[in-house]
């Protein structure tokens, strides 16, 4: 499947925000990269430009094109509910972020990249696709393979000191995780106004 491949600490100078987890580089240059880099925050930007800007920090967090993001905005405006917290939860529940909120990935694209090399199961079949979507009751299980256990055990002393959210439980000994409930946004916290998203999609 396609993915993003360019430059990641650019994109979070960008945006002011760690995209791809935490970055030195954004902790010492706290302004957007280029020789304009300094001035660029002094320019008023118009609504669609802030709107836009939140569209792409959702995107690049999850590691979503934009083809797949606008399907996702699709299914969430045809549910029932409110649009942007369904988008978020969409998002959240694809299986390579489950992963990642498990600790069985020190990043989205380490618990991407898990995934796509068969290493984990769902419910005790293997899924090899990230964008697969969880659902309540479901257990996510690292592969008997001695190299898969290996990989998720050195992930999890990598992020052992990141709190497991709420909507997930977590067996570290068993190498397998369940999905309680479906997250709300308190959970996700997210770091963009999804409202911006939604009017963007509907003019």
């Amino acid at each position: 499947m396609a993915r993003y491949t360019g430059p990641t600490t650019k994109l979070s100078r960008r945006f002011g925000v760690a995209l791809f987890g935490s970055s030195k580089a954004l902790e010492r240059r706290s302004f957007p990269p280029g020789q304009h880099g300094l001035r660029a925050g002094r320019k008023k930007k118009s609504d669609y430009s802030i709107a836009l800007g939140e569209k792409q920090k959702l995107r690049f967090q999850y590691g979503v094109l934009e083809k797949q993001f606008r399907g996702y905005y699709e299914e969430a405006a045809r549910r029932r509910g409110i649009t942007g917290e369904i988008l978020l939860q969409l998002l959240e529940t694809r299986l390579d972020n489950v992963c990642y909120r498990l600790g069985f990935g020190n990043s989205r694209q380490a618990a991407r990249q898990l995934v796509n090399h068969g290493h984990v199961l769902v419910n005790g079949r293997r899924v090899d696709i990230a964008s697969f979507q969880v659902k309540p009751g479901d257990k996510i299980k690292i592969a008997a393979k001695p190299s898969a256990q290996q990989l998720a055990l050195r992930m999890l002393d990598l992020t052992q000191s990141s709190p497991l959210v709420d909507w997930l439980t977590l067996d570290k000994e068993a190498l397998e995780g369940s999905v309680s409930r479906m997250p709300d946004r308190a959970d996700i916290n997210p770091i963009v106004n999804e409202q911006l998203i939604v009017e963007l999609y509907s003019r």
